[in-house]
């Protein structure tokens, strides 16, 4: 069975760096990329237009999020997988790691600098709490 590395993403241009290093790494050493996306609170929204209703849940967005990364990856010919889950980014991470037993986790390190450094990143957070090896991707610059 193939290694599995993970990555987050929440779809801004920082987390996506992340991704396209966590993409050549899978590559590079055969691995399954998993992309994941946590969101805050699981909140349904309906939204009308003239006679047209729909319904926008933040799960469901998460869930297009990081189904959209993975397919934007696959692109490159890396086998990806998804998922999105509730719950803090960081916990989320370590949560994926651990019920997968993953060999990386990937994660940006754009804020870990300044004040976010001291609250706590998820970059720091999740060095700091990891099951397994974790790579910090330079996203700032």
């Amino acid at each position: 069975m193939a290694e599995i590395i993970i990555v987050g993403v929440d779809g801004n241009s920082t987390s996506m760096k992340a991704a396209r290093v966590a993409a050549e790494l899978a590559k590079a050493t055969g691995s399954v990329l998993r992309v994941v996306t946590a969101f805050g609170e699981d909140k349904t929204e309906k939204v009308a237009i003239g006679n047209d209703e729909w319904f926008l849940s933040t799960a469901d967005e998460a869930e297009r999020v990081a189904q959209r990364v993975a397919e934007e990856l696959k692109i490159s010919g890396v086998k990806t997988e998804y998922s999105s889950a509730l719950g803090k980014p960081a916990d989320v991470l370590l949560e994926e790691a651990a019920k997968l037993d993953a060999k990386l986790i990937v994660v940006g390190n754009v804020r870990m600098q300044g004040l976010a450094r001291v609250l706590g990143s998820v970059a720091n957070a999740v060095s700091h709490n990891a099951p397994c090896d974790v790579y910090i991707v330079k996203t700032d610059g």
